[in-house]
């Protein structure tokens, strides 16, 4: 009988990944917007982040069909919290990025949404900043 035991494999949180038909678009806006440096890159896929943490990727997909958010037509298949310091400064400076806002906003004393240029909704917090 064997006293070998064995370690679970090791898995790491990579990144988290955004469908889109210009992944080079959508990874320079989160890049300026984030400050976040390209660790990839090829046609049809970018990463964003930094050497030993997680990340942001960008994937082409030819039949892209950004969300239709708040409607349920085209539902969201992701969206990420930034937090900030100050909304509104944060909103004008992600508009001037081409960001889009759209006329719904839930909260918008507590948080704002926005839109991406690839459509996905994205939020701005002062929670848990």
């Amino acid at each position: 009988m064997s006293t070998k035991t064995t370690s679970p494999p090791a898995i790491r949180f990579l990144s988290v990944d955004f469908d889109c038909a210009d992944p080079a678009e959508l990874a320079r806006f989160y890049g300026n917007a984030l400050g976040l440096p390209v660790l990839y890159s090829s046609d049809d896929f970018v990463l964003l982040g930094r050497q030993g943490s997680p990340g942001l990727g960008f994937v082409r997909q030819a039949d892209y069909q950004p969300p239709t958010w708040p409607e349920a037509t085209q539902g969201k298949q992701a969206h990420i919290e930034l937090g900030v310091d100050d909304l509104d400064a944060a909103q004008a400076r992600m508009l001037a990025l081409g960001a889009v806002e759209p006329s719904f906003q839930p909260q918008p004393a507590a948080w704002r949404v926005l839109l991406d240029p690839a459509g996905h909704p994205f939020c701005l917090s002062t929670h848990g900043v």
